[in-house]
């Protein structure tokens, strides 16, 4: 399956262990880990064992993939708009592309003082997606150098030619 055509709500499947294994390294028992844009779970499965609240802003997300009994609390919102001050550790998986450089520039500053995973596609242009405008890409032009020049404070984790992890710890 092409990872570019039709794997909308779902992110790239390479490296996942590897992260897995990473985070699973860095959390400790008092972190609290938060989910942005949870899709359809792909963190929540990975990481099992890690009790993580969600937040999604597609509710029909939800019900599809049964989100509610993946996280130990599931919120139906904006993380633009959402209080993630209770949260030590925030994974931003396939995220960051849906946001105007302007939101992602203000999120990040928001997040400071917390450890933040987040992982991007590289060019890859998208618009809405099965009637869910959420998924329209607003930063198609993401490769490592526009990371690095726009997000100076994250750092390449792993990632190949299409899709990159990155940290801010």
């Amino acid at each position: 399956m092409d990872f570019k055509s039709d794997n909308m709500p779902y992110s790239h499947p390479f490296h996942k262990e590897f992260v897995a294994n990473h985070i699973r390294s860095v959390l400790t028992e008092s972190d609290r880990v938060l989910d942005i844009g949870c899709g359809c779970g792909t963190y929540a499965l990975l990481l099992p064992e890690i009790k993580m609240h969600g937040i999604e802003i597609h509710e029909p997300y939800a019900s599809r993939f049964g989100l509610q009994d993946l996280y130990q609390t599931l919120h139906i919102g904006d993380i633009r708009e959402f209080d993630f001050s209770d949260y030590t550790y925030l994974i931003m998986g396939d995220v960051f592309e849906h946001l105007t450089f302007e939101e992602a520039r203000d999120l990040l500053t928001r997040m400071e003082g917390k450890r933040v995973m987040i992982a991007v596609p590289y060019l890859y242009q998208q618009g809405e997606w099965e009637g869910n405008v959420y998924e329209t890409h607003w930063q198609p032009d993401l490769t490592p150098e526009v990371m690095s020049l726009r997000y100076p404070e994250l750092k390449l984790l792993v990632g190949d030619t299409v899709y990159g992890y990155y940290v801010n710890y």
